[in-house]
């Protein structure tokens, strides 16, 4: 004997409340997605999902979450889904609602007093050192430890780890929000992800400053864990700007072994005496080369990194640690080409191993005080 349809379709809309959206990660029936379900007496469901716009880049992934959901449910034969297409007023609710409230404005949710989010600025004084490696492995390493990862491409002019993450899907525009795409898990935005094909990024200083500000806060980040920013060298602009914009953002210096880059990183550290920010350590990047012998070749000489954790320390008066050392490999530069970041492909290579226990390191999840009793008592009189 089949069970009463009523009973079967509030199994189908709990079935459904388990389904998230692939952008934003909080379910369907929440967002105003389901439009309706209705089961015929054969125990086919019929679903009609509303999409935030019409080229939705994600609608087969939610046809197999869906069908997925729907098809477990007892009694249920078959799952037929229509999508449409939500309405301006229904976008306009949607953007309300993940935002917080009628009328809510556009602010930085990791500079504000609650925020959880720990913020790693990653930064070099000179390009080349595989600063965009680094971040793009981080994130990748974080992400497969189960934490939720944001990666901002703040190297405007040159932008890459989009490619180096394998991320490939345009954001998604909803009413003045943007979803970022994610890859391996992390959600990604850049600058290159706004321009055709290969187009130069020609902007003065304030045009920089705004770009940061939108990709903090008109994206839809939801509640990261860790937000990683691939700075691009030196001090400029946008390391200006990120210390206006995220006062609470720790610095994490990449550098070489060699003696004319590491004097360069330290500058780059050095800015946090100016913006009061942390710096949080020093990663050595391209440490030296592992031959066939098993002997280590030191490409780019030895000792840059302990030598800019060591001044930094001096110059700061708390401790900066070297937080790794990651040998020279064509497999790093390889899987970025590729898009498949190595602590995920080849997580046994020693370069991935060395940038695996790096992110070990930064995976500490801040928690908010917000809201939470401190056990404080007033003294008895």
């Amino acid at each position: 004997m089949s069970a009463p349809a009523n009973t079967v379709e509030e199994a189908v809309h709990a079935a459904l409340a388990t389904v998230d959206d692939p952008e934003i990660r909080r379910p369907i029936t929440d967002l105003g997605m389901v439009r309706s379900v209705a089961v015929g007496d054969g125990g086919a469901a019929r679903i009609t999902v509303l999409l935030t716009v019409a080229g939705c880049p994600m609608r087969d992934r939610l046809r197999t979450d869906i069908t997925a959901a729907v098809a477990a449910v007892p009694g249920i034969t078959g799952v037929e889904i229509e999508f449409g297409v939500m309405t301006p007023e229904q976008r306009k609710e949607l953007q309300t609602t993940l935002r917080g409230g009628a009328g809510a404005e556009p602010v930085i949710p990791f500079a504000q007093p609650g925020s959880r989010t720990r913020v790693y600025a990653v930064a070099s004084g000179k390009g080349g050192v595989g600063k965009s490696s680094v971040t793009v492995n981080l994130a990748a390493a974080l992400a497969a430890r189960g934490m939720s990862v944001g990666v901002i491409d703040a190297d405007i002019y040159g932008h890459s780890v989009p490619r180096m993450l394998g991320a490939t899907e345009r954001p998604t525009q909803v009413e003045d929000m943007i979803m970022p795409p994610q890859a391996h898990g992390v959600k990604v935005i850049s600058i290159g992800m706004f321009t055709a094909g290969n187009a130069a990024v020609v902007w003065r200083g304030p045009m920089l400053h705004r770009a940061l500000q939108q990709f903090l806060a008109d994206v839809y980040w939801g509640d990261l864990d860790v937000l990683l920013l691939d700075l691009p060298p030196g001090t400029g602009d946008v390391a200006i700007s990120l210390a206006q914009l995220l006062p609470n953002a720790e610095i994490l210096v990449v550098t070489t072994p060699q003696t004319a880059a590491a004097e360069v990183a330290e500058r780059a550290g050095a800015i946090a005496m100016q913006t009061h920010q942390r710096l949080v350590g020093v990663v050595e990047n391209m440490s030296w080369l592992e031959l066939p012998t098993g002997e280590r070749m030191e490409v780019f000489g030895s000792g840059g990194g302990a030598t800019v954790a060591e001044s930094l320390t001096r110059l700061v008066g708390a401790p900066v640690p070297l937080l790794g050392q990651i040998p020279l490999d064509t497999r790093v530069r390889e899987a970025g080409d590729a898009g498949q970041p190595i602590v995920l492909t080849e997580p046994a290579a020693p370069a991935a191993a060395a940038l695996a226990a790096v992110a070990d390191r930064l995976a500490v999840r801040r928690e908010s005080l917000l809201g939470k009793p401190l056990g404080l008592r007033p003294a008895a009189r």
